[in-house]
């Protein structure tokens, strides 16, 4: 079941000099005491994508006197548990800046896992890209009802690559785009990722739209399952132009990690994925 928007009744609200109101972090009902400082660093610590916040927020963090967690949403189902936590703290120039940590349990081994977001826009979409299915053991079959073999996979997911993405309206957003533009890239792994060219011309982004391409799970080496995901990012600048990222996201390595590769043309992410799904 899906409860979008529940929050706690209480809230906890530890000042650095250890004083505090009724209430605990959600994920750590550790010391009530404990200072905003520990709390930060627990937080950032345990987030795989700690290192895309952007520098201006985790300085900005630095000046934390107080904070306050809440549950913000959950998802509980037979194959995945999700929830979204709000953390809120009080800054010592007096405004309040918040993160938005996602929680799940859709990593390769089922372990919980913790992720951070400025944006709750971005949270909800990171929640999307989640697999809701089991990615073990499944099976498809032919229209005359045999079961598909590998290449049969391989083949459809070919097909399907080759799709052209439909039309849709786009609605850009300003959010900090540049940012998020740098970020977007900053996580790509692949060696032909954009360059320094790139880079720069997106330094000018002011609004972004992000569209989900694709997304599949099928068999690669081993006869394991990997997901497939590609998003265009799609940038408007100041001059009027317009500039689009592809960014391919895959399990498709030796060991089942995450993997994020970027590309500057839709024709080369979609040969990527296709790369990816062949490697035996």
């Amino acid at each position: 079941m899906s409860d979008p928007g529940t929050t706690l009744s209480k809230h906890q609200v530890t000042c650095g000099d250890g004083l505090e109101t009724l209430l605990n972090d959600p994920q750590d009902p550790h010391d009530p005491y404990e200072t905003t400082e520990a709390h930060l660093e627990r937080l950032l610590g345990r987030a795989l994508n700690s290192f895309d916040l952007p520098d201006s927020t985790v300085e900005r963090l630095g000046t934390a006197l107080a904070h306050s967690s809440a549950l913000h949403s959950s998802h509980h189902s037979a194959s995945l548990h999700r929830t979204t936590h709000r953390h809120t703290y009080l800054l010592a120039d007096g405004s309040a800046l918040s993160l938005w940590e996602l929680v799940h349990n859709a990593g390769r081994d089922g372990t919980e896992q913790h992720e951070l977001y400025t944006e709750e826009s971005e949270a909800r979409l990171a929640a999307s890209r989640l697999p809701t299915g089991p990615l073990q053991g499944w099976t498809a079959e032919r229209s005359d009802g045999r079961v598909l073999d590998e290449d049969d996979d391989l083949g459809l997911l070919s097909a399907l690559l080759a799709r052209p993405i439909p039309a849709q309206p786009r609605m850009y957003v300003p959010d900090n785009s540049a940012d998020h533009a740098r970020r977007v890239l900053r996580r790509a792994e692949n060696a032909d990722r954009p360059g320094e060219r790139t880079a720069r011309r997106l330094r000018l982004a002011f609004a972004h739209h992000i569209t989900q391409a694709f997304g599949r799970h099928c068999a690669v080496e081993g006869g394991r399952d990997a997901g497939f995901t590609l998003y265009e990012h799609q940038f408007l600048l100041l001059d009027g132009s317009e500039v689009s990222l592809w960014e391919v996201e895959h399990t498709a390595t030796p060991d089942g990690r995450h993997m994020c590769e970027v590309y500057e043309d839709e024709h080369a992410a979609r040969g990527a994925m296709e790369s990816r799904s062949r490697v035996r």
